[in-house]
C-alpha cells in the first residue's frame, strides 16, 4: 500500500509507475484532461441546442451489413417485438414505481431468486440503507460548503447551478470509498454473468469512475433531460464499437429473445468511446447509478426509467431499420400497428440511427420511437431515502423529471458500478493521476476543474474512509485477486490491470 500523503504517494507511485505509459511525475501535463471544457449539457443536444446533422454514408452501409442474410428473420422478429411491447407497456403503466424491484442492502449478499429475476428483468433497483441516512445528507452539506469555499466551480445552468463540475470533493471521494458501497457494487457486479470461459474481467472488486454531482432545486425545469441511453451512441451499432464483442448479435439475426442484457464477456471488447465527445463514457459499467442525498418523491426531480430492459433494447437498436407505411395522421393504433411498418433494405437503407449522434448521448422520444410508449412506460423510482442506492442497467433508457414539483431539493452523487477490465484498468490510472491533481476525470469536459480548489482532498482520505479496499478501487494499491480466481482467466485480467497500473 501506499504512504498516506499526497507527496509520498506520488513520490512511491512514480517509481511504481515509471514502466507505465501514464506516469505520476508527468502529472502536469498528462493528467489534465483534454477534452475541451464545458458541463453536463455539452453532451446531449437536447440541453446543449445543437441540432443534429446526417449521418455519413457508412452508417447506411453499416446497417445493410447488420443485417445481412438475415432481412426476413428480423422483419418478423419486430412483429413478435412491437407484440409483446403493447403487452408490457400495459403492464408498466399499471404498475407504476412499484415494478421498480427493491431491496435492504444487509440483504444483498444473499438476494431472493425473486429479486434477481425481477432486476433482471427490469434493469433497475433501489438498495436501501447502503449509506446511514444522517450520513449521507450530510454529503449534500458538505458539497455545498466546498462550492462557497470555490465558487469559480462550474456547473449547469450556469444562472442557476445544480450539476456540478465535481468529481473530488471531500464528500464525493468519501463516498466512493464507503465500506457498505463497495460491497454493494461488489454483489451487483455478481448478477452478471459471462458464457465465454476466456473472457479476461474480473468482478471480485470494483473500480471508481468519478461522476458529478446534481443538487436539484424545487420547481426547476432546465435540467430537463428527457428519455435517453448512456455508454455510447452510433457505437451501439458500429462494427469497430459494440460490435467488437458481437453485444446485440442475436438482435441483427432476428432472435431479440435470445438476447441477454447480463452477458459481460461480449462486453469486454466493446469500445463505447469513438468520438470523444464530452459525455462518452469509455469505461464498461455494468450498471449506472446515483447515491441519493435526500428525500425524493416521484416528480420531485427525480429518475425515471423504462424498466423494459430487454424488450426496450432490441426496439431502440431495431427502429432504424423500419419505416411506417402510413404517417401518423391515419390515427395512433393504426399508425402503431406492425403492418404498417417496413422493413428498409439494400438502397432504401437511410444512415438514420434515430436520436444516436457521434460523441453525445443517444436520446428517444415518442415521434423517433412511438410504440414504447415513453409518455407511459417511464416511471418513477419510488420514494428516495439518503444513504439509497439506485441502479440501472448500461442499455436502460432513463430521464429526469421535466420539472422538480417538490419542496426541497433532489440531491444524489454520480456512482456508477465498474468491473476489472483491461481497459478499464486503462482508464483508472488515467483517472488515478486527475485525481491527484484534481483535474476532471478523462472523459469528462477539461479545463482546471478542481486543481485549484481549497479543501479537496488526497489519498489519505480514501484510505481512511475505505482502506485498503478503496485504495484498490481508485488504483492507489495493487488488485487483489481472490482464492477463487487463482488459475482463472480473471487472475489473468488482475494481473494485466496491475501491470497498467504499474504495480509488478
Amino acid at each position: 500500500m501506499f504512504a498516506i500523503t499526497k507527496s509520498s504517494l506520488q513520490s512511491t507511485a512514480t517509481s511504481c509507475l515509471s514502466k507505465t505509459p501514464i506516469l505520476v511525475r508527468q502529472l502536469g501535463t498528462h493528467a489534465q484532461a483534454t477534452r475541451k471544457e464545458g458541463d453536463i449539457s455539452s453532451v446531449f443536444m437536447s440541453l446543449s441546442g445543437v441540432t443534429p446533422e446526417p449521418l455519413p454514408q457508412r452508417f447506411a452501409d453499416i446497417k445493410r451489413q447488420l443485417i445481412q442474410g438475415n432481412e426476413g428473420a428480423v422483419a418478423t422478429s419486430w412483429k413478435r417485438l412491437l407484440e409483446q411491447l403493447a403487452v408490457e407497456n400495459e403492464i408498466v403503466k399499471q404498475r407504476g414505481p412499484d415494478i421498480i424491484p427493491q431491496i435492504q442492502f444487509k440483504d444483498l449478499q444473499n438476494p431472493s431468486q425473486e429479486f434477481i429475476t425481477d432486476i433482471k428483468k427490469r434493469g433497475v433497483a433501489v438498495i436501501r440503507g447502503v449509506v446511514p441516512e444522517n450520513e449521507a445528507r450530510g454529503y449534500k452539506n458538505e458539497v455545498e460548503e466546498y462550492v462557497k469555499l470555490n465558487p469559480w466551480t462550474k456547473a449547469f445552468p450556469s444562472n442557476d447551478p445544480q450539476v456540478f463540475e465535481l468529481y473530488w470533493s471531500p464528500p464525493q471521494v468519501r463516498a466512493r470509498a464507503h465500506p457498505n458501497l463497495l460491497s454493494a457494487q461488489t454483489s451487483l457486479m455478481n448478477i452478471w454473468h459471462s458464457t465465454n470461459k476466456n473472457a479476461l474481467i474480473s468482478t471480485s472488486q470494483p473500480l471508481a469512475y468519478a461522476d458529478r454531482v446534481r443538487i436539484r432545486k424545487p420547481g426547476d425545469s432546465q435540467f430537463a433531460l428527457g428519455p435517453h441511453v448512456d455508454g455510447g451512441s452510433v457505437e451501439r451499432w458500429e462494427p469497430n464499437g459494440y460490435g467488437l464483442g458481437g453485444v446485440y448479435d442475436k438482435i441483427w439475426q432476428g432472435r431479440w429473445e435470445e438476447f441477454d442484457p447480463w452477458e459481460s464477456g461480449s462486453r469486454v471488447p466493446v469500445v463505447s468511446d469513438n468520438y470523444q465527445g464530452s459525455g462518452s463514457c469509455s469505461m464498461f459499467r455494468m450498471f449506472q447509478g446515483w447515491l441519493g442525498l435526500s428525500h425524493t418523491a416521484p416528480n420531485e426531480g427525480t429518475l425515471m426509467v423504462n424498466p423494459l430492459l430487454q424488450l426496450a433494447t432490441a426496439y431502440f437498436l431495431l427502429r432504424p431499420f423500419f419505416e411506417p407505411v402510413n404517417p401518423f395522421g391515419s390515427g395512433r393504433k393504426e399508425y402503431l400497428q406492425a403492418g404498417n411498418w417496413k422493413l428498409k433494405v439494400g438502397e432504401e437503407i437511410s444512415t438514420a440511427l434515430h436520436g444516436a449522434s457521434p460523441g453525445h448521448g443517444q436520446e428517444l422520444n415518442d415521434a423517433l420511437h412511438p410504440h414504447l410508449d415513453l409518455s407511459s412506460s417511464m416511471v418513477h423510482v419510488p420514494k428516495i431515502t439518503p444513504g439509497d442506492y439506485v441502479v440501472w442497467h448500461c442499455d436502460t433508457i432513463h430521464a429526469v423529471d421535466k420539472t422538480h414539483a417538490g419542496k426541497g431539493d433532489s440531491s444524489v452523487m454520480y456512482i456508477p458500478v465498474c468491473p476489472t477490465t483491461e481497459a478499464n484498468a486503462e482508464y483508472l490510472a488515467r483517472q488515478r493521476d486527475t485525481f491527484l491533481e484534481g483535474y476532471p476525470g478523462p472523459d469528462f469536459p477539461g479545463g482546471k476543474g478542481e486543481s485549484e480548489h481549497a479543501g479537496r482532498p488526497g489519498a489519505d482520505v480514501v484510505a481512511q474512509n475505505g482502506g485498503d479496499q478503496a485504495l484498490r478501487s481508485m488504483g492507489l494499491s495493487k488488485l487483489r485477486k481472490m482464492d477463487w480466481e487463482k488459475g482463472t482467466d480473471a487472475e489473468k485480467v488482475i494481473q494485466k490491470a496491475n501491470q497498467v497500473l504499474g504495480f509488478a
